[in-house]
Parts: structure tokens; sequence; C-alpha cells
């Protein structure tokens, strides 16, 4: 283990047992079957941010959403950089099921058993969810879409709930995705508002313009 990783684990021991005890309580309470079905599905929707790319494209499609879809898909690109080819190597933080000894283990398994690739610090789903529900919030109307953060934050809980991450690699996903989501928006602005015509043509081509006779 390195010292980044062991560093986290002891600043944020505390927190992590605490958070995850709360939901291995939901896990094996009376609603667990509702938990069950809720978290392992919902999770899905973060697996490789096949989802949300998917979504960012579809928003890209339409003109009047093509800033939107682009801010989206430059923060899960920034977010991935970031999270699964930078930090995670660099730290290289145990999942909380590692240690077949600690009850973490044993959370896990009651959780399912869900076997995640490479390492736990930061959580790429919650990185990935919270990037880009931050594109989405800063290029369109922030009365309304700041319910976006309601997403990535559901995303990080299902992470715990399931013991794949500890709530600290949440909490370093929620930052690094607000980050990645923040540059993405400022690039795209820059972008958007540049005299540049190849971007002008970009963000300008309507693809469902009707055709005048």
């Amino acid at each position: 283990m390195t010292a980044a990783a062991q560093w986290i684990n002891s600043t944020f021991a505390s927190f992590d047992y605490a958070l995850l005890e709360f939901f291995h309580n939901l896990n094996i309470g009376p609603a667990s079957g509702f938990f069950d079905f809720f978290m392992g599905y919902f999770t899905k929707l973060g697996d490789d941010g096949i989802f949300l790319i998917l979504l960012s494209l579809l928003l890209i499609v339409f003109k009047k959403t093509r800033k939107v879809g682009t801010a989206m898909l430059g923060a899960i690109i920034i977010g991935a950089l970031f999270t699964n080819i930078t930090i995670k190597p660099i730290i290289a933080r145990p999942r909380p099921y590692h240690d077949e000894l600690s009850i973490f283990h044993q959370w896990w398994i009651d959780a399912g058993s869900h076997v995640e690739s490479e390492f736990s610090f930061p959580s790429g789903h919650t990185t990935s969810a919270m990037a880009a529900m931050t594109g989405l919030f800063f290029t369109t109307n922030k009365k309304v879409s700041w319910t976006a953060f309601i997403f990535a934050v559901v995303m990080g809980i299902t992470r715990i709930y399931l013991c794949v991450h500890f709530p600290s690699d949440v909490l370093g996903g929620l930052l690094i995705g607000f980050i990645a989501g923040l540059a993405s928006f400022i690039i795209v602005n820059l972008i958007y508002n540049s005299k540049i015509k190849l971007f002008n043509l970009f963000f300008n081509f309507d693809l469902f313009r009707k055709k005048s006779k």
C-alpha cells in the first residue's frame, strides 16, 4: 500500500467506518430487498460512463442542447483523465473488501459481492456522474438544474452501500467531478463564444432544420 493510501485510510478511518456501517445496517434491515434492487440497478448507470456518454451524445445531436451535451461529454473525459488514468494508479488505495479478514469484506459479501477492477480512490462512478451533472448545471438554468446533483450524490451512495468504495472515495469523486465539470464548462464556453469558424459551424449546425422551399 502506498503512503498516500495509508494516509487516507488513517485520516478518514472513523468517517469511513461510520458511513459504511450505516449503509450495512440498511442492507440487513427490513427494507433490504428494496435497497438491494435500487442500489444495484442505479449503480449500473455509472458503469464505464456509458449511460452518461450516450446521454451527452444525444444532447449534442440537437442544436438547442449541443452546448450542454458538449460540456457534459468534456467533463466526463476530463474526469476520467484525472481519476482512472492519473490519481487511481498513483494512490493505489485497495478497495474496502480487499482485506478478507476485515469487517468490510463481510459487509461486501452481504451487499452482493460486486467485484470491481482497479483501485478505490477516488470513485470513478461518482466522478463521472458529478462531472457530467456539473457540466449540465453550469450550462442550463441553475434554478432547476441544481437538482442534477442529486443524481451524482445517489450514485456515490450506491457505491458505499455495495461496499465497493469507502465514503472518502466518494467525497474525492464528488470534488474531482466538480472540478472536471467546471473546467469543461470554462473550455466549452470559451470555444462557444470564439470566432473560430469551425467551432461556430459545429455549435450552429442544425440537423433538423426545415429546408426552405
